[in-house]
């Protein structure tokens, strides 16, 4: 029996899925797509006649439902989700779902936002003795939080954040970052859209990032990054250092 590709459609950009991604894509006879965070023109990848479905407006009954039909008739079915389904991709509930009509599945990885975010602003999370560590987290809202993952809890850290979901509420996650520990001084962004033709950068610091994003009407659809890896300091990696011997380069 066929199985279920789940493949990760990229940050926004529509050649930066990957070519095993794009491949499944041009061979499948059904593909449902997360309308709403996918960019559409990548359902150009598609064949003529493939049946395409928008998650959007499907629960998870109705996607299974689409999922059991395509494989029981014998074709190629895509579930195309946003960025990478790793993060905040909704794929353990659809996987459960499959596996009550033994049906199997495999998962092509994409690239996630947080790091389209990332080269947009040609930044690198983990700078030598500034920040060796990358928080990926989400503030609460109707979908809740564990109280040990609270932001207050990781500002207490002060490394490099990325925090997805939450740039409608970014008056109370500053709030909530600078109570954990985080200076105001600290470096922030927000990026709209990564990788998108309208994609918008706003950089600033903690104490004043909020009216910036207000100013610019971004309210959903973007990142906040926060963390000293957006400032200047910095310092050489002992990687390619002529005086560190390694393995490879006495």
């Amino acid at each position: 029996m066929n199985k279920v590709h789940f493949v990760g459609a990229g940050p926004g950009d529509k050649e930066l899925i990957t070519l095993k991604g794009y491949k499944i894509l041009t061979e499948a006879d059904v593909v449902v797509y997360a309308g709403s965070l996918i960019n559409k023109d990548l359902l150009d990848y598609c064949k003529e006649g493939c049946e395409l479905h928008d998650s959007a407006y499907m629960n998870l009954e109705e996607i299974t439902e689409v999922f059991v039909n395509g494989i029981r008739a014998g074709k190629t079915v895509v579930r195309l989700q946003t960025g990478d389904f790793s993060i905040y991709g909704s794929i353990r509930e659809q996987v459960e779902e499959l596996a009550k009509y033994d049906i199997g599945y495999d998962c092509v990885p994409g690239v996630s936002s947080f790091l389209g975010a990332a080269s947009s602003l040609g930044v690198e999370y983990t700078v030598p003795e500034v920040s060796q560590s990358v928080i990926i987290t989400r503030m609460e809202g109707r979908t809740p939080v564990p109280p040990l993952e609270s932001l207050e809890s990781y500002a207490q850290h002060q490394t490099s954040m990325v925090i997805f979901l939450s740039t409608q509420g970014i008056e109370k996650v500053v709030e909530k970052l600078i109570k954990g520990g985080y200076p105001e001084d600290t470096e922030a962004a927000v990026v709209y859209k990564a990788t998108w033709e309208d994609e918008k950068q706003i950089r600033g610091t903690l104490k004043d990032i909020v009216a910036k994003v207000k100013e610019a009407g971004i309210n959903k659809t973007a990142l906040i990054m926060v963390g000293r890896f957006l400032g200047k300091e910095y310092n050489y990696s002992k990687l390619y250092d002529k005086h560190f011997k390694h393995e490879f380069r006495s």
